[in-house]
């Protein structure tokens, strides 16, 4: 879902950015190639190297194949893993190959001929046709049995190194946008249209209705509103360059060099930056915190010492660099430093301000979209309100469920007029979460069996307005959400949306239309909805008959 809080227009400019920061150029498939090979190299050459020995023994069978070497299917076998597209295959004894199946097999072998063009090529074709299920004919049941066993072995062994190659080494290493860099994400792509978005929609709603919509779990890198801020480093792409630049030049006194290299090295100060800003405390006054807590300092010192250690480029967990641990350690205290002569904090503040406003609205609209899209939505312990979490053991912190049902209890009788201006409360995501939870329970069918039906705005900020609905016989929902809200202004409210407006389906009786959150009823002309008068009052509408 990130993705669609991403301005895809930005992707040039934020990667050219990234690769002048770094002074290099960062290809996401050459690097997680690579990754993978590292991986399968040290902490899972075992189970590579009884795959090869596995596959050794099948090549004996074949009068074609079996002067194949050990060394020569051993490193095929890793040549294709590291090739492959995605995390595994789901072959199965007995059962035939599904053309997804065979697809990602015989574009892993591709890739792998075309990484090792000195290697021969039938070997590849050997793997395949094992992978494939495609046994000679002369196989008796025992040795397909082998053949069976080998595969299914295979298919047990892809999973984990993609997940030690990607999640736990390349989502610290490649940069560009922190907030891609998730468990199910795809870094390598910047952004999502709406359009997009309403197919993998329309997708789940006929493949996997029930499917768990989570935004934060115990395992993701980084909270949902964390990810939402970062993503709205798209939306500025000039002010992130001059930004960066400025922060550079301020904060590199406090560098050290070893071994002939900066410490902390550019790629590990760039996610630095995207770190501070995705987890900035804001005041209840909506102003940013000017003097960073010890607290804070420790949280963002213990997420750095871990990134550097998952990325295992100065430092490891197996082969720790105390010296560049110490450096990056000294380098956020310092530059965190509230003392007058350190500059960074004060030139730092004003985007941190601009990028928490607008993180806060995609916020809501990752809330607000995960709570009425197909699927069953998942809270984390804590999201119910902001929570500006990191990766383990940061998101495992005690959460204060006192002050959480205090404000349930507010909200009660709180005033929606006020939510927009109280915003760094959290009271305004409660309030949607509550309400819509609320709203799901008491018609839940609507949500399991309603149909989904993408909607499709015009006018100015048209491409800035994510809208669909969901029906099931004559009740139904609307749903408008903001997106890309810079461009709107903050917040994106009211006449700010200008000509913008939905048209909704014909099928859909307006007589009672009123917005679920406000209870106010929706003026329309012919079935044209003015966003400015849905979103008058909140960021967020869902308008409803019911």
């Amino acid at each position: 879902m990130a993705q669609l809080l991403v301005d895809s227009s930005a992707e040039t400019g934020i990667t050219k950015t990234f690769h002048r920061f770094i002074a290099h150029s960062m290809p996401f498939g050459h690097l997680l190639y690579a990754k993978k090979l590292q991986v399968m190299k040290l902490s899972l050459a075992n189970d590579v190297d009884v795959l090869g020995n596995m596959l050794d023994r099948l090549s004996e069978q074949n009068r074609w194949y079996r002067d194949f070497t050990l060394e020569a299917l051993s490193r095929a076998v890793r040549e294709t893993i590291a090739c492959f597209p995605v995390y595994r295959t789901y072959l199965a004894p007995g059962q035939p190959v599904t053309e997804d199946d065979r697809q990602i097999v015989e574009r892993a072998i591709v890739a792998a001929k075309r990484r090792n063009p000195a290697m021969e090529e039938s070997i590849f074709n050997f793997l395949r046709d094992v992978l494939l299920f495609r046994f000679p004919p002369n196989l008796d049941a025992k040795e397909r049995a082998a053949h069976t066993h080998f595969v299914l072995k295979f298919q047990q062994a892809t999973g984990p190194i993609m997940a030690k190659g990607l999640e736990d080494t390349v989502f610290y290493i490649y940069n560009r946008l922190a907030a891609l860099n998730e468990v199910g994400g795809e870094p390598q792509q910047f952004g999502m249209d709406v359009d997009a978005f309403h197919e993998r929609n329309l997708d789940r709603q006929r493949k996997w209705p029930a499917t768990l919509l989570a935004t934060s779990t115990h395992d993701t890198k980084r909270s949902e509103d964390v990810r939402a801020r970062i993503a709205a480093i798209s939306e500025i792409p000039e002010l992130w360059q001059r930004s960066l630049q400025r922060w550079r030049v301020s904060n590199r006194r406090w560098k050290r060099t070893i071994n002939d290299a900066e410490a902390p090295d550019a790629d590990e100060e760039y996610l630095l930056y995207q770190t501070l800003l995705g987890t900035w405390p804001i005041h209840a006054s909506g102003e940013p915190e000017r003097v960073p807590t010890c607290e804070y300092v420790e949280r963002i010192q213990a997420y750095m010492h871990k990134a550097l250690h998952e990325a295992k480029i100065n430092t490891s967990w197996i082969q720790p660099n105390e010296q560049w641990d110490a450096a990056m350690r000294d380098f956020v205290t310092k530059i965190l430093d509230p003392s007058p002569r350190n500059k960074f904090v004060s030139v730092f503040i004003p985007v941190a301000q601009e990028i928490a406003r607008f993180g806060a609205i995609n916020s809501l609209t990752q809330t607000l979209l995960k709570l009425t899209s197909p699927g069953v939505p998942d809270i984390y312990q804590g999201n119910e309100i902001w929570d500006y979490s990191l990766v383990d053991p940061d998101n495992r912190r005690p959460v204060d469920y006192k002050r959480r049902r205090e404000m349930l209890e507010s909200l009660a009788t709180v005033n929606p007029e006020e939510l927009p201006r109280s915003w760094p409360d959290g009271r305004i995501k409660m309030f949607l979460t509550q309400r819509l939870l609320q709203f799901r329970r008491e018609h839940f069918e609507l949500f399991q069996r309603g149909e989904y039906l993408p909607l499709t705005p015009s006018g100015t900020f048209m491409e800035c307005c994510v809208s669909f609905a969901r029906s099931l016989a004559d009740k139904w929902i609307v749903v408008i959400a903001p997106r890309l809200s810079s461009r709107i202004g903050f917040p994106p409210i009211g006449e700010r949306w200008k000509d913008t407006t939905i048209e909704f389906p014909e099928t859909l009786s307006l007589a009672h239309a009123h917005d679920l959150f406000t209870c106010r009823p929706i003026q329309h002309q012919r079935h044209h909805v003015s966003v400015a008068g849905a979103l008058s009052i909140l960021p967020f509408v869902v308008i409803t008959n019911l």
